[in-house]
């Protein structure tokens, strides 16, 4: 019998290690965004707490990304965070990434919010020029405890589909 509480009580302090208290993470609208682009970064070969960036995301949130298909088509692509993860996961930690944000543009009415974020990614911190630029659109819902993120859409920019300046930082 004591073997057993012994057991049941390792077992429950394992437990309680493992769990990590994200809260500050999602507390504000800044802390949420912040929070989704820091997670995702990160040298070649660092792991990326793919735990954090799931509890970024409401059950059944979107991610939703643009493009063209083979046919030269402009379709979406819809996965849930877990297939994000599956899709871009390896690469990213493969490659390195580092996504920034560059300028945000915020609308909030209640306990909903839009977020259009202009980002551009590089693969180490110390590229001068990025891989990549383009704009995230960011639905959020606060549920009177957190933020959540409900959707994300984005598009990458191109030579036909260049950033406006509107959404870019004032040089």
């Amino acid at each position: 019998m004591k073997k057993t509480l012994f057991i049941l009580f390792l077992f429950s302090i394992g437990l309680n290690a493992q769990e990590v208290d994200y809260s500050q993470k999602v507390a504000t609208i800044d802390s949420t965004i912040a929070t989704l682009y820091s997670v995702i970064s990160g040298d070649k070969g660092k792991e990326r707490n793919w735990d954090l960036f799931q509890y970024l995301f409401k059950k059944d949130a979107k991610l939703i990304v643009t493009g063209k298909n083979e046919k030269k088509e402009t379709t979406l692509k819809y996965m849930s965070s877990e297939e994000y993860i599956e899709s871009s996961g390896r690469w990213i930690v493969e490659n390195g990434f580092y996504e920034l944000e560059l300028k945000r543009e915020t609308q909030t009415f209640g306990n909903i919010t839009h977020v259009l974020s202009t980002y551009e990614g590089f693969t180490t911190k110390k590229d001068k020029k990025s891989l990549l630029r383009g704009i995230n659109s960011i639905q959020l819902f606060n549920d009177g405890k957190r933020w959540w993120i409900v959707n994300l859409l984005w598009k990458q920019e191109s030579n036909t589909n260049p950033i406006p300046e509107a959404y870019l930082p004032k040089k």
